[in-house]
């Protein structure tokens, strides 16, 4: 079974967004619309990779960076291809693209309640933050950004 993987680009959008929204514990907001995510593509370039098979999205990952450390957002392989080292190949060519931008230390978050994420991060050497919390300022009266 071949399987092709690649950056994410913009045409990629629609796929993506229908495996994102199929996803269980991922959270879409105004953020993850077409234009921001084109954006954001075009601000980290190479970085996004995306998993096809034939005609059909299996995989995809979001990925940036702010040239300090990198960020993982948005992990997600399609429930029938789940359990198959997909998500850990997207995973690899995620920190290889930010290794060849010269970002060694990553970060991702993942909501408290998705305890399968983190198992599976756990299983791949990630290792969960105690020491610190996130906090977030929203300058926008709109609570969905």
């Amino acid at each position: 079974m071949s399987f092709r993987l690649r950056p994410m680009q913009a045409d990629d959008y629609d796929a993506v967004l229908a495996l994102w929204q199929s996803s269980s514990g991922m959270t879409l907001r105004q953020c993850d619309s077409r234009q921001a995510i084109t954006e954001y593509l075009h601000r980290n370039p190479q970085l996004s990779q995306v998993l096809w098979h034939d005609d059909e999205l299996v995989g995809a990952v979001l990925v940036g960076t702010d040239g300090r450390r990198g960020y993982l957002q948005h992990l997600a392989v399609a429930t029938r291809w789940q359990r198959q080292g997909l998500g850990k190949q997207l995973l690899a060519a995620s920190i290889t693209a930010l290794q060849s931008a010269g970002i060694d230390k990553t970060h991702l978050f993942i909501h408290n309640d998705n305890a399968s994420a983190l198992a599976f991060y756990r299983h791949l050497g990630w290792q969960e933050r105690t020491d610190i919390r996130v906090c977030s300022f929203n300058a926008s009266s709109d609570t969905n950004i």
